[in-house]
This record gives structure tokens, C-alpha cells and sequence, in this order.
């Protein structure tokens, strides 16, 4: 983004500018927020083109149909002034990189986000066909990715704005390389050219490369009519779908409902949580940032507001000029830890079957097929049941707190306390010797697995696996896949450690502890402690580096965001290592018990104690700090959801913390004792659980923190006997419900 000009206007209706994004063949792109701080892309008509009658006729009725269309993943036009001397329409500002830029910086995305982003524009299209207009420009930099989905941009608007890609004799209207051979021949495109350009899109994303190679205009275009797309180098189990996207004849390629069923049965929600490479949310991360920080120019009038975003209110759109973009906090492990939870699965299996000369796309096993999931040689799913669809909930009187939706007794009892179940599609897996899964719909079991689970560490997650610990003595450590818990990956150490732990997992690596032996001591039995990291598609060590003296035991317990590793141990460090070589970025003794189990938030680490504190994840320097007002101190863990830190001060109550700026949002004081100590957000509600058995489950009004409601299972269930003896309550949100895992009782309740 380039600052505003001497000649450029300082707002726009309502909106004060704060910078320049791009320009196009319509005129001048500008980032603007609004009075109540909404971030929105202001495009502004060239004048030549305002003093266009037809074109002002055109665009008038563009943006009259583009206003019905409001899907989950496009970039809304939110306000228009259609008569104004120079016409401008304001989109919704979506904080995330275009697709190119995102391939351009960290390569294809992995096969299970190329699956996610197809199910979002599938629905997507679907939106936009139904408001009855045609893209005809679907290409990867019209493709923004937020944390939370895809977004598609300029749809219906393409055939109006921007004075190259206007429709007149002669000219064809859309990107070479992306357009559907009727398209590239002059004709005009109908939704069936959308899906054909969705597959050229889903290709470039799984391979780095143009289907239709690259070159001139007019090669581009005679390889889209005549040649045939290359796609080996994505990954075989997408082709089928791709290929059937890029029929040369539309009426044999598949509609966007059909792609969108095939990918995400129960609809692309179900497949986008955490849906990107922990290198890109990063990277989304670290640029929104400066986007969500910045002012009105000096040479505007007031500040503009820091935008809220209101309850339905879409993510914000953005010129594919910039990689400006943000992550929403992904759900936290037992430890805070940033776990990749879910399966990214296909769901239906698909086949290209020749019938007259063209291809007919047919379908296999309906909604998933009821099959467990197919586990490739390096622990990747590829397909698996999506989650059932949540259902609607009757929200209970003000007050009263809602009825479990089921409940069952973890057979049998050998689980740890105080662990909160991780989620992967349908199943809750609880941590416990034997670990066990439970239907987070039915509550049945669906398996148990012996002798893995190491009840002395909380559960570690990547990749669609979890990691243990290999019962062998034999310096390995095991990934099973949560859906079926069969093991699926195990590591190629060769020895090389000893007692390998993990302790973190992102999309590529597992984070480790271990001991090694020190080649150049004559003693055998001397080993250093050192920290590591494991590629889960080799298998193999990429680095190893020894932990600092004083740094305690191997009570170490850690989270990554795929750029950096951050962990504490029990000697009150804190310590920041870079992933790509393990080097360590800095280390801090912060003094406290308390400080145990670090929260990593953006660009901010933030741990408890006396005061919780906010550091700069790259130097360490201390950017805020809250007290607690009391001696007891924040308890731990501190959970992040939305931006937002819960914490708890023994005695003293619930406050929720700015993780950006340290602000205090609100306070709650508590006169129950058994304050919540864990927190998890679930639409406008934040729920915690004590630790105590006479606590309970919080329900907090997350914006006011007004009380809610408080749910104890003896006394809301009717019970004569409070089964949950162990005292520890954890909970887990899984979209509309709350799985509660209470002593040895498990039960869901409906967040409501």
C-alpha cells in the first residue's frame, strides 16, 4: 500500500482514506474505513469513464445486482455512489493475500488446503450464479485467503468496471490462461466458464504452475481452446476433479453444487478451520497487522477507529495489490499450543469415465461413504467422514444454564485429568491409557487404542496425526490417525535420540525433547538435553540444538505458529527458537510458576504470573503488562480466542485482555471461588471450567462479560450422584457444541 497523494481526495462519502492500494482499468483503488471503523476497498471510476453514459448505465446496474449477493466467501459491495461526478463503490475489505502472492512466497499449498479452498469457491460461485451474474474473471490474484476461508472478489463487476475487460466487439473479456475456451473465442461465458476457470485456480494452487503454461497472450489462448492442461504435478487424488472442471465443452463440467458436495459434504465450514499452512497464517498474520494499526493520514482530520467487527459482518476486502491479511486465533491445545484439528477431506470419490468422446465426472459413495480415511505414506489424509452438521439448539430461558445433549462414562478410567479433548471431525479424542474417541454427535465410543498414550504429556497434533512417544525403546516416536486411532507414521530416527518427547507439531515438523549423545565424550553416559525438530515427510531430524544450562527438566510444555517455536519449562524460561534451523531468538527467565504454559498471539508471546504480560515475539521486549491486583496471580493456562486473552485471578475473577494492545476489555469479579480457569469461544459467548469439582461451566457474554449462565452436571442433569470424583473439568468447543470431559464422565452441551 502506497500513501495518499497531494491530488488524492481525503474521503469518500463517508469514508476517510488511508492510503493507496492499486489502480486499474476503472480508476484508483483506496483503503478507507468508515465512522464505525470498517476497513473497505474504495474503487473510484476514471473520468473518462464517468463521462461515459453506457458505462454509468452499466455500472449502475451491476452494482444494484452485485448488493444481493452475500455468501460466506465473497467480498460484498457494501456501499456505491452510482450518480457522483466520479462514480466509486466500497467492497468489503478482506484482511488476507491474494493466491498468487500467497503460491509466489511459500510454494502449492498442501493437498488438504487445495480441498478447502475449492469447497469455498465452489460455494461461492454458487452465491454468485444465484444473484444471476457470471464472474468471468475467476483467476488466482481475484482470490483473497483469510484464516478463515477464501474470498472471492470483483464478481459481476468485471463485465462493467474496468474499461479493458469490457465486452465489445472483437475483445475478449477476462485473463488469458484462466478463461474457458468459449471465452477465449469471443463468446460470452456462461457459469459453466466460472467452473472451468475454478479448476485452472485449483490447479495453480496445487502445483505452483498454469495448467495452460505461460507465454504470450495469444499462446495462452489457443492452448486453452486446443491443448491439454498439464497437472502432473498436482497430486493425483485432486486430478480427476481438475479435469473435469476443464472440459472443453461446458455442459461437461460439473456444476458448483456437485463440487461443492464432493469436497464438503456437510458444506466448506467443515472443512476450513485451520485450513492453512502455519507459514501462511503467519505470514496473513504479520501483515494485518500494519493494516488493522494503521490512522488517517496526518493530513486527514480525526483518527480513524481500529475496526470492530460486528456480529455477521463479513471479513473486509482488498486489491489483490498488497499481502495484507490476518489469522483468527486457531482453537488452542491443552497448552495453548496452535494444533491443526480436522480432516481436509475430499469426501466423495470422483472418476473421469469416457463417454462420446468427452468425460463425464461421476461420484462414489454419496456423503463420504461412511469409509475411514485412506493414510498416504507420510501420514497425509486423503478423504475422510466431514463432521455432521450442527443442529439448531433451543436457547434456554435468561439465565438457566442448557440440558447435556449426552453423556457417557469413559470406559475404561485411566484417563488424564485436567487434558481437554482434542476434535477431529466427528470424533473427540480424550487422552487416557487407553486413549479412547468418542462421536461428539452420538457420544458412542468408536475406538480405543492401548499402550500409546503417555499420560505424563498432554497431546501433540499436526498434520492430521497424533504424536506419542513409541512404547519401543528404540529412539522412535509414533503419528496415529485420530479417526481410526491406527498408527500411521512413525519416525526414522536410527537411534539418533534418545527418549524423543514431543512436545509441538505444525504442518511440516515435530517439535521434540530428547537427550543425545555427545560424540566427542569418552563416557558414554554422558548425554546433552537438546530440543529438535522431525519432518513429517521425511521422517527425518532437520536440526537439533542444545538447550541452555538452567533449563530445567523435560517439564517443558510448547506451541508453534509455524515460523517460530516458543515454550517454557519449570525453571521459569521462556524460550523463542526460529523452526527452519532451530536457532534460538531469545530466552527470558520471567521468575514466576505462573508464567508457565506461554499463549503465542501474532506477534506477541504472553504468559502470567503477578501481571500478564505481552512480549515481542521476535526480540522480547516487554510490550504490555496487566497486574493482577492481587497475590495470587493470573492461574494458568491463559487461553486466546478472537484477539482476545482470558485469564483468571483466583478470588478475584474473570478479565479479558487485549492481545494486541494489553487493553483490558472488561473484568468480571466472581463471588463463587471456584472461579473458571480454562477458556474457549464459541459464537458471542466465552465458557470457562473450573478446575474445582464445585465449580462448574461459566458462560460469559464475550463482548460485556455479563454472566450467563453456570452449569453444574448433578444439579442441572437431576443426578443423584456427581460421577465427575477426580474434580477437573476441561472443555473443547466444536462449533455449536461444548465437549466437557468431567472426572471419567463425558457429555456435550449445545452452546447456546
Amino acid at each position: 500500500m502506497q500513501p495518499l497523494e497531494p491530488e488524492d481526495p481525503q474521503s469518500l462519502g463517508t469514508y476517510r482514506l488511508l492510503g493507496r492500494l492499486g489502480a486499474g482499468g476503472m480508476g484508483r483503488v483506496y483503503l478507507a474505513r468508515s465512522p464505525g471503523g470498517r476497513t473497505v476497498a474504495v474503487k473510484v471510476v476514471r473520468p473518462e469513464l464517468a463521462e461515459d453514459a453506457q458505462f454509468r448505465a452499466r455500472f449502475r446496474h451491476e452494482v444494484e445486482i452485485a448488493r444481493a449477493v452475500s455468501g460466506a466467501y465473497t467480498a460484498p459491495v457494501v456501499d456505491a455512489d452510482t450518480e457522483g461526478r466520479l462514480p466509486w463503490l466500497a467492497t468489503a475489505y478482506v484482511l488476507g493475500p491474494p493466491l498468487n502472492e500467497v503460491i509466489e512466497q511459500h510454494g502449492p499449498l498442501p493437498e488438504a488446503s487445495v480441498r478447502a479452498l475449492g469447497a469455498g469457491l465452489a460455494e461461492a460461485l454458487v452465491v454468485i450464479h444465484g444473484a444471476g451474474l457470471v464472474h468471468r474473471d475467476l483467476k488466482p490474484s481475484n482470490v483473497l485467503l483469510a484464516a478463515d476461508g477464501p474470498r472471492v472478489i470483483d464478481f459481476g463487476i468485471a463485465r462493467a468496471v474496468d474499461g479493458d475487460r469490457m465486452t465489445s466487439t472483437g475483445v475478449v473479456v477476462g485473463s488469458p490462461g484462466f478463461i474457458p475456451p468459449e471465452q477465449a473465442v469471443g463468446e460470452v461465458a456462461g457459469p459453466a466458464g466460472d467452473v472451468f476457470s475454478l479448476g485452472v485456480v485449483l490447479a495453480y494452487a496445487a502445483s505452483g504452475q498454469q495448467p495452460f503454461g505461460v507465454g504470450t497472450a495469444a499462446s495462452l489462448l489457443y492452448q486453452v481452446v486446443h491443448g491439454t492442461p498439464n497437472l502432473t504435478e498436482m497430486a493425483a487424488s485432486l486430478r480427476p476433479l481438475v479435469l473435469a472442471c476443464l472440459q472443453k465443452d461446458p455442459a461437461q463440467r460439473p456444476t458448483p453444487q456437485r463440487i461443492s458436495q464432493a469436497l464438503a459434504p456437510d458444506g466448506a465450514a467443515s472443512v476450513l478451520r485451520n485450513w492453512l499452512p502455519g507459514p501462511v497464517s503467519s505470514t496473513i498474520a504479520q501483515h494485518a497487522s500494519r493494516i488493522l494499526d494503521l490512522d488517517t493520514p496526518a493530513h486527514g482530520t480525526d483518527a480513524a477507529t481500529v475496526p470492530q467487527r460486528t456480529p455477521g459482518e463479513a471479513a473486509t476486502h482488498r486489491t489483490p495489490t498488497t499481502l495484507d491479511g490476518t489469522v483468527l486465533e486457531p482453537a488452542s491445545g491443552p497448552s495453548g499450543s496452535r494444533s491443526r484439528r480436522g480432516f481436509l477431506a475430499l469426501g466423495a470419490g470422483v472418476a473421469v469415465v469416457a463417454a462420446g468422446g468427452g468425460a463425464v465426472w461421476a461420484f462414489s459413495g454419496g456423503k463420504g461413504g461412511g469409509k475411514d480415511p485412506v493414510v498416504g505414506p507420510t501420514g497425509t489424509v486423503t478423504s475422510s467422514n466431514a463432521p455432521t452438521p450442527d443442529a439448531v439448539f433451543t436457547t434456554p430461558a435468561n439465565g438457566a444454564s442448557p440440558k447435556a445433549l449426552w453423556r457417557k462414562q469413559a470406559k475404561p478410567l485411566s484417563l488424564k485429568y485436567g487434558v481437554p479433548a482434542e476434535v477431529f471431525g466427528n470424533l473427540m479424542v480424550v487422552l487416557g491409557n487407553p486413549l479412547i474417541a468418542h462421536d461428539i454427535v452420538t457420544g458412542d465410543q468408536k475406538w480405543t487404542t492401548p499402550d500409546v498414550a503417555d499420560l505424563s504429556r498432554a497431546l501433540v497434533s499436526g498434520h492430521g496425526l497424533l504424536f506419542f512417544r513409541s512404547p519401543e525403546a528404540n529412539g522412535d516416536f509414533v503419528g496415529i490417525n485420530p479417526v481410526n486411532g491406527q498408527e500411521a507414521w512413525r519416525s526414522r530416527l536410527g537411534g539418533q535420540l534418545t527418549d524423543p518427547v514431543p512436545i509441538a507439531a505444525d504442518d511440516k515438523h515435530v517439535y521434540l525433547i530428547a537427550t543425545i549423545q555427545d560424540p566427542a565424550a569418552t563416557d558414554t553416559s554422558k548425554t546433552r538435553t537438546v530440543v529438535a525438530a522431525v519432518d513429517i515427510g521425511t521422517r527425518q531430524m532437520v536440526w537439533h540444538q542444545e538447550r541452555d544450562p538452567g533449563a530445567g527438566d523435560w517439564d517443558v510444555e510448547a506451541t508453534t505458529d509455524g515460523s517460530y517455536l516458543v515454550y517454557a519449562d519449570n525453571n521459569y524460561n521462556v524460550t523463542v527458537r526460529e523452526v527452519s534451523h532451530g536457532n534460538q531468538v531469545w530466552t527470558k527467565k520471567v521468575g514466576e510458576d505462573a508464567a508457565y504454559r506461554p499463549v503465542l498471539h501474532g506477534d506477541k508471546v504472553i504468559i502470567g504470573g503477578k501481571s500478564m504480560r505481552g512480549y515481542d515475539l521476535k526480540s522480547g521486549t516487554e510490550r504490555w503488562s496487566v497486574p493482577a491486583q492481587h497475590k495470587n496471580g493470573f492461574s494458568n493456562p491463559l487461553s486466546v480466542a478472537d484477539g482476545v486473552v482470558y485469564g483468571t485471578v483466583v478470588l478475584k475473577g474473570v478479565w479479558a485482555v487485549d492481545a494486541k494492545s494489553g487493553n483490558v476489555l472488561w473484568q468480571r469479579e466472581l463471588a463463587d471461588s471456584s472461579a473458571p480457569l480454562q477458556f474457549v469461544r464459541a459464537g458471542d459467548s466465552v465458557y470457562g471450567v473450573s478446575y474445582f469439582q464445585t465449580g462448574g461451566i461459566f458462560a460469559f457474554d464475550a463482548k460485556s462479560g455479563t454472566p450467563r449462565w453456570i452449569y453444574r452436571n448433578s444439579a442441572n442433569e437431576g443426578l443423584t450422584e456427581d460421577k465427575g470424583d477426580a474434580g477437573v473439568w476441561t472443555l473443547t468447543a466444536a462449533g455449536k457444541r461444548l465437549l466437557v470431559v468431567h472426572g471419567d464422565q463425558l457429555y456435550a452441551l449445545p452452546a447456546v
